[in-house]
């Protein structure tokens, strides 16, 4: 058994909605039955008895090892702590290998489960031992290293329960809400809108207390100094007991509270100088220690942080008595659980000494021994949460606090016996203002009612009926996608909007080429809503990322579905039927919004049969107005879009919206077929966005399909009289479009310079010439530069095959190179002929034609 590939599937799938990761699994004769591997089931579950019953639900085939390879490595997951629950294994066309696809949350995670499933099921094989509680603790501390920490995974989740999309930007707490202009950004508890500026003076402890000063806000006295003999100096000054922390620290890291002696103070400051050279000293106000948790202009929480301590009862150790504490399953180690182990150094040893005790100390019962004097959460501290006690003076001084410092959401750390009084009546203070301040002691504080403070932050950060989502359409199909992108971008275009669109030409934004080459995958859509300047999206969604990563976005409010054609890479990824293919493509309709419409081309079965997969709404489009499912689809009160003589409708029930094929440059009269269904499919997702009748009228009279608006898409040019159109028609069924297209185009000679893809298959590329064979006079047949896979000469001879029995096409040639081919073309017109370029380097030939019509003139 051999995992030969491994693929992320970041977005919605073939398979689910879910992250995933799919594998292909090659198994031996054996290995594709349990049934020949005699005690192989049974050892498998010895090793691991929560492996599960290796059958999914519906499915009656053999079970194999690539089943076992599923089932182990999603519930290594779910044993590790990973809510997943999706998997399948999928037999393919090569006997012995399997497609076997697992939910994962973690990628890395869900990588090393594949590999530790394999080991699982190579050890029960060979009878060898497996280590499963190993194996799970490696996966449990994996996905805690992997996964968001407590206080941006409470923000994350809020988002979510807001339908909010969001996307993690970094392995770290880096990460991005919404969509293209509407996007906001956090990293870990700190928001966008907070300026490097206020996150300088938060780390700067002195300024920070100078500006509180000025506003009013009590804080202790204190003064920065750069060694241990000028500390002592400023401790005595102020008058002990004292505080020292590192000027510019957080999260508590070497901050010491209480200190009352010399040695104390010596051992403390070479602490706090691990973290920063300089030391602020600080008088030490007595009394309790409180977090204030301020979000904008509100306190939205706050907990009573008590130092990690020890209770003895008469019989353990304080070492012992600490790992008892530790062993509570809150306990981890850094930030990802509620609470955090305590560890043992130097200040453990020093407080302990001022309170009479070592670590071996026998700890009498009912004593409590203080092991930090700081009680910050990520040193071991606990906490409790006090938001509703406190009063409304304790909570405008630390608002007044945050607001000071200018930070969005700030940790305001305070000191007095009660924040049920106000801070001047009992001598407290304002000791520090955080800010990315930890939300773990208020999401799961150790006592009292947890707070979601993170349902708080993506309130402040988003209105109440914003979702940070910017419209989104979605166009899959064998033929047509890149003109129905350019012209849905080009209508939404007029409404103002600043469009981001990919095709397989490049990434546009408002009209600017960002990226070249073939843009329509996942990669590119997610680059386009990352970019700030993009209000609306139209994505080119081709089936090779789909299968390759999923899609770029979780859901679409229009997905279109412009046809579903015989030759569109059928044979590869184990794709072999244009209904395997049909489901591919139908991965966009999936994934519409409940709110939103899946534009359906009526006149293809296998592109209809979506509808019923659609969340949403359905728009069908045909142009036979007779077509069953058009009227259906209209009698229902439902909307449609026909051609009706020399006019388009748009019809919602009884109601109708009439539009001139006169009026639409690109379908050329109505003339060129293929143009009017890209055009009738660009208005129902115009019409599904709500863009009003006028605006679409004048998009769609004003949209030209030329070089620099649709390279490569039935672009015309006249040579010397002649007309020549070049196209990047590639499949039979796109092959049969530009025939019927051009027979409607008056000529005296028809010649056509023609390759073929070598990913094709053999039956395709000979189908595709025995269609031109029948419709040109004369064949110009030239080799792509890239063979895909293919021997030289391999392609010519299989376009050789297809013109065999050609009706039509008498003189043809064979040429070594595009251009080339091109001009050979060229010198056979005379004025009133016609020649068809399939073209093959799109940009290159295009420039080489465009050159060569540019000389001819006069």
């Amino acid at each position: 058994m051999e995992i030969t590939r491994i693929r992320a599937l970041r977005g919605p799938n073939l398979w689910s909605r879910h992250t995933a990761l799919q594998a292909l699994v090659h198994c031996d004769e054996d290995e594709c039955s349990f049934s020949r591997l005699p005690g192989f089931e049974a050892r498998i579950r010895a090793r691991f008895p929560l492996i599960g019953a290796m059958r999914s639900i519906g499915y009656e085939g053999e079970i194999s090892v690539a089943h076992a390879i599923q089932f182990a490595t999603l519930n290594l997951q779910a044993q590790a702590g990973c809510p997943v629950s999706f998997s399948r294994t999928a037999p393919t066309t090569e006997v012995g290998t399997y497609q076997v696809v697992v939910e994962y949350t973690e990628e890395a995670v869900g990588r090393r489960a594949f590999e530790l499933a394999k080991s699982l099921c190579d050890a029960a094989r060979h009878d060898q031992p497996f280590d499963l509680d190993a194996a799970i603790k490696e996966l449990r501390d994996l996905d805690e290293d992997e996964r968001l920490g407590p206080s941006t995974g409470s923000i994350v989740n809020a988002a979510v329960a807001r339908d909010i999309p969001y996307r993690r930007l970094t392995s770290g707490s880096l990460v991005q809400f919404g969509w293209g202009s509407k996007q906001r950004r956090i990293q870990a508890a700190e928001i966008d809108s907070t300026s490097a500026i206020a996150e300088s003076i938060a780390q700067d402890k002195e300024l920070t207390k100078q500006l509180l000063n000025a506003a009013g806000v009590p804080v202790p006295v204190g003064r920065v100094v750069d060694n241990v003999e000028d500390g002592w100096k400023a401790a005595l000054e102020i008058g002990l007991p004292v505080v020292t922390k590192p000027f510019d620290g957080n999260q508590g890291k070497g901050v010491t509270v209480n200190i009352t002696s010399r040695d104390h103070f010596d051992i403390v400051f070479a602490v706090a100088q691990e973290f920063s050279q300089y030391v602020m000293i600080e008088k030490f106000i007595s009394g309790n220690d409180y977090r204030m948790l301020v979000v904008g202009d509100k306190l939205v929480a706050a907990a009573q942080r008590d130092p990690p301590h020890v209770l003895g009862d008469g019989v353990h150790t304080v070492l012992q008595l600490i790992d008892i504490v530790n062993s509570d399953p809150r306990r981890g180690e850094g930030h990802a659980t509620s609470l955090t182990k305590i560890r043992i150094d130097n200040i453990t040893h020093s407080r302990l000494a001022v309170q009479g005790y070592t670590i071996d100390s026998l700890l009498p019962k009912g004593a409590r021994a203080v092991l930090r004097n700081n009680a910050n959460l990520s040193t071991g501290g606990t906490a409790t949460d006090v938001t509703d006690d406190v009063h409304p003076e304790v909570a405008a001084r630390a608002i007044a606090a945050a607001q000071m410092v200018g930070i969005d959401i700030a940790g305001v750390d305070l000191v007095c016996e009660n924040v049920g009084r106000p801070l001047e009546k009992q001598s407290g203070g304002i000791v520090e203002v955080n800010a990315a301040p930890g939300l773990r002691m208020h999401l799961d504080p150790s006592y009292g009612k947890g707070r979601d403070v993170g349902k708080v932050v993506i309130d402040t950060m988003f209105a109440p009926d914003d979702n940070g989502r910017i419209p989104v359409v979605a166009v899959a199909g064998t033929n047509g996608k890149t003109t129905t992108v350019r012209l849905i971008a080009h209508l939404i275009d007029q409404t103002g909007k600043r469009l981001g669109m990919t095709t397989t030409d490049g990434v546009y934004v408002h009209g600017e080429r960002i990226d070249t080459g073939d843009c329509s995958g996942p990669k590119s859509a997610k680059n386009v809503l990352m970019h700030p300047e993009v209000d609306a999206a139209v994505f080119e969604t081709a089936r090779g990322g789909v299968l390759r990563e999923g899609l770029g976005f979780d859901r679409c409010d229009v997905a279109v579905v412009t046809n579903i054609g015989e030759g569109d890479h059928l044979g590869l990824n184990y794709i072999t039927t244009v209904e395997e293919l049909a489901v591919v493509k139908r991965v966009i309709v999936q994934n519409v919004g409940d709110t939103g419409t899946a534009v359906l081309n009526a006149i293809d079965p296998n592109v209809v049969k979506m509808a019923s997969a659609c969340p949403g709404h359905i728009i069908f489009f045909a142009s036979d107005p007779h077509l069953s499912w058009i009227v259906a689809h209209r009698a229902q009160g439902k909307r449609v879009i026909f051609r009706d003589g020399p006019v388009l409708v748009a019809a919602e029930g009884h109601a109708e919206e009439r539009i001139e094929l006169a009026g639409i440059p690109l379908t050329r009269n109505g003339a060129i077929g293929f143009q009017v269904e890209n055009t009738m499919a660009s208005i129902a997702a115009a019409w599904a966005l709500g863009i009003d009748w006028n605006t679409i009228r004048i998009g769609l009279a004003s949209f030209v399909s030329d070089i620099g608006t649709a390279p490569g898409r039935f672009n015309l040019f006249d040579y010397r009289g002649a007309t020549l159109i070049a196209d990047y028609g590639h499949n039979p069924d796109a092959i049969q479009a530009l025939v019927n297209a051009i027979e409607a185009l008056p000529a005296s000679q028809r010649w056509i310079v023609i390759s073929g893809a070598g990913d094709r298959r053999d039956d395709d590329i000979r189908r595709q010439a025995e269609i031109l064979g029948g419709a040109f006079d004369g064949a110009i047949l030239y080799q792509d530069a890239c063979q895909r896979g293919r021997a030289d000469g391999e392609v010519l001879a299989l376009l050789q095959q297809g013109l065999v029995n050609a009706s039509r096409t008498k003189q043809i040639e064979e040429i070594r190179g595009e251009f080339l081919a091109i001009d050979t073309a060229l010198t056979k017109l005379q004025a009133g002929d016609l020649c068809l370029i399939l073209v093959d380097q799109v940009e290159e030939a295009l420039a080489h034609i465009t050159q060569r019509v540019t000389e001819a003139k006069p």
